[in-house]
């Protein structure tokens, strides 16, 4: 399936970064247990053009981690030039937490989770502009309505927690999001989709810089691409390899849970 993500300007809350809170190891993936019961999560429209065979749809944590594997963006599904970084997965078994002093944390799967997985990629520096760090997150969760709340959560997190420390020495400000069920505001990939953008900050790389995260659901699992600027580095450039890799792992996922009747 094909169609446009959404990659525009956001206003109003946000998430974090995907291995981080932006996507480098804070914020792996998404909202954590204890913030889940605020949102209410809406029904969204089935407009895709594929349809789903519940029974493809993970049942275990080992077949969850073995979707997680298959869907999860690798270096080359960003663009030219991307390489692993190091660690390159996250441990399995845990996922991120935003606590009540808008700091990342990372503690083991609720229930409501069967695996998780946080790859992390960059561009490297070269010819005076910084890297361009990305992650790619891939959550599978026991229902539906599980993943939705997953969603949900992500973009509350932003409205409680505009600025976010992702990790020890680096933070991202001033974020806000937006949602889209499926045929809303450029969405024609997923269920419900949402986005996030702010400012990050590190104390290797500096700052501000462009930071980006998008998250899409199809049926139980949520996949999530986050993306920081640096010295040089537009955020066209870093938006283009979000989509690229955000689109590769929806239809990875619509392909493992389509019915092939």
């Amino acid at each position: 399936m094909t169609g446009a993500l959404l990659l525009a300007g956001c206003s109003g809350a946000g998430a974090g970064d995907g291995g981080t809170a932006g996507s480098d190891g804070s914020k792996d993936a998404s909202a954590s247990s204890g913030t889940r019961s605020s949102p209410t999560p809406s029904p969204s429209p089935t407009g895709l053009d594929f349809t789903p065979d519940p029974g493809r749809a993970p049942k275990t944590s080992a077949e969850a981690l073995r979707l997680a594997r298959a869907v999860a963006a690798a270096p080359v599904d960003w663009g030219p030039g991307f390489v692993k970084r190091n660690p390159y997965e996250s441990d399995p078994a845990f996922w991120p937490v935003l606590d009540a002093d808008c700091v990342w944390e990372r503690e083991p799967l609720p229930e409501t989770v069967l695996a998780t997985l946080t790859r992390y990629t960059e561009l490297p520096a070269e010819d005076g502009k910084g890297p361009i760090r990305v992650a790619a997150v891939v959550t599978v969760h026991p229902t539906v309505n599980d993943a939705e709340w997953e969603m949900a959560g992500t973009l509350e997190e932003a409205l409680r927690c505009p600025d976010q420390q992702l990790r020890q020495g680096e933070r991202i400000t001033g974020l806000g999001s937006q949602g889209a069920d499926y045929g809303l505001l450029g969405n024609l990939t997923a269920e419900d989709m949402l986005t996030e953008g702010g400012e990050y900050y590190s104390d290797e790389l500096g700052g501000p810089y462009h930071y980006y995260w998008t998250q899409s659901r199809v049926g139980p699992v949520t996949v999530a691409a986050v993306g920081k600027g640096s010295k040089g580095r537009s955020a066209e450039e870093v938006n283009a390899a979000l989509l690229q890799a955000a689109t590769a792992m929806v239809s990875r996922v619509e392909s493992r849970l389509e019915s092939t009747e």
